[in-house]
């Protein structure tokens, strides 16, 4: 390894040293232009953000918009668009602490924190991922099931088969896991569009529901499936995701080049994001439109939503169309899952291992769970059990947004490159916004 590789930034500021870079197989593999007119610059930096935009419409979310939608219409849309927004804010500050530090998210908390501190926050970080892996590899099991009959218990074992496809891909390029992920976006986007355009939403009612009420906060079940959105849309995992693959692109060591790159990684992520918003609020529009409407309010189980959506649609496509995006959502979110556990492993612990043992361990230590709750469970109450997944997730957010924040404000860390004040406060807000909506959460479910 040069010289370059193994000192990338000044480690003023943190009291440890950094170790190994990110996912050393794939650190700075993609070249960068440093000439040439903007669009061809910012070319290079396409396709972070869209790993990163996978997380924020997994089937725990599938889960969480059609509960929403088939509870309470259109009104949650606003909760969708304010979580965007939070993402947009809180994915440009990863870009930053990466390309400012050297480091990523759990890099950054082992350098800083107290071994103690950090052993802390990486269990709740494996917390959150495991919490994820129980919805997406739920989903994706329910996908195979929906389009191939196949048994949910041999669905979630072929999940784990992902592990191979992200080596494979990997040793080609990893270029070529991006394009594999934008890849199934494209079919995502494309079968909703076919069903919002059979179910034929009231869009005078789509507009309104992006408006803010009063209503989530003093409605607990509102408030429960609105939490769930935020967790299942500002999720943790992807905070540490972010921020190591970011580093895949050899931007250059200079102050210029670091300002350049950070531009280019927040549009990336800030343009996926809102493509997420677009499939997310899809999938709350296609439940109100079709659930809402007909009175089906019960609707939260992604097969009883897969069932009931040709009889009130009239077609047998709409189901079909269903189940591939499901699937390939599953597909998609298991795979930045299981990257942005590798992070966390080796940034949290400093674990190096042969890359495939690496992916494969990182990868168990979620499957393991999420196998046991789904032969469990079966296809009864996974609706129930997606949704209490992202609230799960939602609790972990704290622990995550509060470092991102301290590391990104504070100039000794990150130099030139720190957090102007005004982001810094609005990420403040955005991190209170959460604990106290967990706060709240809390106390309404003690009191019955």
């Amino acid at each position: 390894m040069s010289n370059d590789t193994q000192v990338l930034e000044s480690d003023a500021g943190w009291r440890k040293s950094r170790g190994e870079p990110s996912l050393i197989d794939v650190f700075r593999s993609i070249k960068v232009r440093n000439t040439g007119g903007l669009f061809r610059r910012a070319l290079a930096f396409v396709g972070p953000g869209y790993l990163v935009s996978v997380g924020y419409m997994d089937p725990g979310n599938w889960a969480t918009s059609i509960a929403g939608g088939a509870q309470f219409g259109y009104t949650l849309l606003f909760v969708a668009l304010l979580s965007n927004i939070m993402a947009i804010i809180l994915q440009s500050l990863c870009a930053r602490l990466a390309i400012g530090s050297g480091r990523d998210l759990a890099q950054a908390c082992r350098d800083a924190f107290p071994k103690s501190v950090s052993f802390v926050l990486w269990l709740f970080a494996e917390i959150a991922i495991i919490a994820t892996d129980i919805a997406e590899v739920v989903g994706t099991a329910i996908g195979l099931n929906l389009l191939f009959g196949i048994p949910l218990e041999i669905g979630v074992i072929i999940t784990a088969l992902d592990v191979f496809i992200i080596l494979w891909l990997q040793r080609i390029g990893f270029r070529w896991v991006e394009a594999f992920i934008i890849s199934l976006l494209g079919v995502i986007f494309v079968c909703f569009y076919f069903q919002i355009a059979m179910a034929d939403p009231d869009w005078g009612g789509v507009i309104r529901g992006f408006a803010p009420t009063v209503d989530i906060v003093g409605n607990p079940q509102m408030l429960y499936l609105a939490l769930g959105i935020i967790g299942a849309t500002v999720m943790p995992h992807n905070l540490y995701l972010h921020s190591g693959i970011v580093q895949t692109r050899d931007y250059g060591h200079s102050l210029p080049e670091k300002r350049e790159a950070l531009r280019f990684a927040t549009w990336d992520s800030t343009v996926a994001l809102m493509f997420a918003l677009l499939v997310n609020a899809s999938i709350l529009i296609l439940a109100a439109a079709t659930f809402y409407r007909t009175g089906r309010t019960d609707v939260s189980d992604l097969g009883d939503a897969h069932a009931m959506l040709a009889p009130l649609l009239g077609s047998l496509l709409a189901p079909k169309l269903f189940a591939i995006s499901l699937l390939a959502c599953g597909l998609n979110s298991t795979v930045t899952a299981t990257l942005a556990g590798q992070i966390v492993m080796e940034g949290f612990l400093n674990i190096r291992l042969p890359a495939w043992l690496r992916r494969l361990a990182t990868r168990m230590v979620a499957i393991g769970p999420a196998a046991i709750v789904t032969i469990y469970y079966g296809t009864t109450g996974t609706g129930i059990l997606l949704i209490l997944s992202q609230v799960i997730l939602a609790f972990q957010l704290p622990f995550a947004i509060v470092p991102l924040v301290m590391f990104t404000r504070n100039r000794a860390k990150m130099g030139a490159l720190v957090a102007p004040g005004w982001l810094t406060v609005i990420a403040a807000v955005i991190a209170a916004i959460i604990i106290g909506l967990n706060a709240k959460l809390i106390w309404d479910l003690a009191v019955g």
